[in-house]
């Protein structure tokens, strides 16, 4: 599903700055991965690697093999929005959007017809149990809520891959735990692979395999 084979990033700026060295990784269907490690260990540098968000300085990606290094800008931007979902920490809710506005928002990149769309958002909303929720704007619902709505836009077209960079790190203890067991369940429904960045030690345990950074290089890889 997801290959890495000795991928480094490079960030060239006053001083250079090694975020990966090296890596090779392999995550197979339907894995839930926690990848963890202090900050500045390349965790969120990974994530966006995978979703294909930047390009790495040497090595390659492979997602349900296709390199991504070779892809043009174009073919880059379908397979993201084909077959990547993205859940950030802190949302990324367009605020003057209602729920349904912003979870239908990826569908019009596909051409559907406004009703197919507003049929699938309305579909994505229930799954998430906020179908009570339709025409509330972002500051008008909980942290917990908010980051439904999130996850219900990265799922709007079924995705093989969920990339979930820290989706608990912004929420109280309870409300974090929900929406660890909401990414279950959505995973035990729809099968997705899904890769959870996290400081949380109690999330990456809950994962059925966890990866720790340290200094851009892989340290432990283990399953449960």
């Amino acid at each position: 599903m997801i290959s890495l084979m000795h991928v480094s990033k490079v960030f060239d700026g006053k001083r250079k700055a090694v975020a990966l060295e090296d890596v090779s990784l392999d995550i197979e269907v339907g894995q839930v991965v926690s990848i963890v490690g202090p900050s500045g260990s390349g965790k969120s540098t990974l994530l966006n690697l995978i979703g294909g968000l930047d390009r790495p300085t040497a090595g390659e990606i492979r997602i349900e093999g296709q390199n991504l290094r070779e892809l043009s800008d174009d073919d880059l931007t379908r397979v993201r929005r084909d077959k990547i979902g993205f859940v950030f920490q802190f949302f990324n809710l367009l605020p003057t959007l209602n729920c349904l506005e912003n979870v239908a928002l990826p569908l019009h990149l596909r051409k559907w017809s406004r009703k197919k769309i507003e049929e699938r958002a309305k579909e994505l909303l229930d799954l998430v149990q906020l179908s009570h929720r339709t025409e509330h704007l972002p500051d008008e619902l909980s942290g917990g809520e908010r980051q439904r709505v999130a996850i219900a836009r990265a799922l709007s077209v079924f995705p093989p891959i969920l990339l979930a960079d820290e989706p608990t790190g912004n929420l109280d203890t309870r409300t974090g735990g929900e929406i660890l067991k909401l990414i279950e369940d959505l995973h035990d429904r729809l099968g997705s692979t899904v890769l959870i960045v996290t400081h949380d030690l109690e999330v990456a345990e809950r994962c059925s395999r966890t990866v720790a950074l340290r200094d851009g290089r892989i340290v432990e890889d283990r399953r449960r």
